[in-house]
């Protein structure tokens, strides 16, 4: 099941951050943000009325995503990062499709452009890069060895899924970056 998220899911989604965060390399964060740092994250998505989902497996929290501004200049507004994290036993089980699909069709309601995916290169990248490809993201280009993390260089892969694709003009105002 894949819903809004809310503030009682911040406990779930902080830890299940902060264990990629120590563990893994899909965020180049280095330490663990905290309930009340993640609180305000979410508040600012929140307030560009942008989705934050949770999915659940049998009732119990599997997952998250969520789409915030790329970048903060005014002629980026038409466009989102999208960011998806999958509890490592709920990993395989179609969760993170789930919640990408629901992400993209929230993005796409708003009339925003762009979706922008940026993948660090790991052990996970290639299932993560497949998905997203599956949901019609293309390459749009790479960084090489722009993460220092546990010890060593990591790539980022940058995927782009066009919502409205050619070159009309935007359909709605966009996000209020000012």
């Amino acid at each position: 099941m894949i819903r809004d998220a809310t503030l009682a899911d911040l406990p779930a989604i902080t830890a299940l951050y902060g264990r990629e965060v120590r563990d893994g390399t899909a965020t180049f964060e280095l330490e663990a943000p905290s309930l009340e740092e993640m609180t305000a994250r979410f508040e600012a998505v929140q307030a560009h009325r942008l989705p934050w989902l949770v999915a659940e497996l049998d009732t119990t929290f599997a997952g998250y995503a969520y789409a915030s501004p790329f970048r903060p200049r005014p002629a980026y507004r038409y466009g989102v990062e999208g960011s998806i994290y999958v509890e490592e036993a709920a990993r395989g089980r179609g969760v993170g499709r789930a919640l990408l699909a629901e992400l993209i069709d929230r993005v796409r309601a708003r009339g925003l452009r762009h979706v922008i995916a940026a993948i660090s290169a790991s052990a996970t990248s290639a299932a993560s890069i497949a998905l997203h490809e599956r949901q019609g993201f293309r390459h749009a280009g790479r960084y090489e060895k722009v993460g220092w993390k546990h010890g060593r260089w990591i790539d980022v892969h940058l995927l782009q899924l066009d919502l409205q694709p050619g070159d009309t003009p935007p359909t709605s105002p966009g996000l209020d970056l000012g």
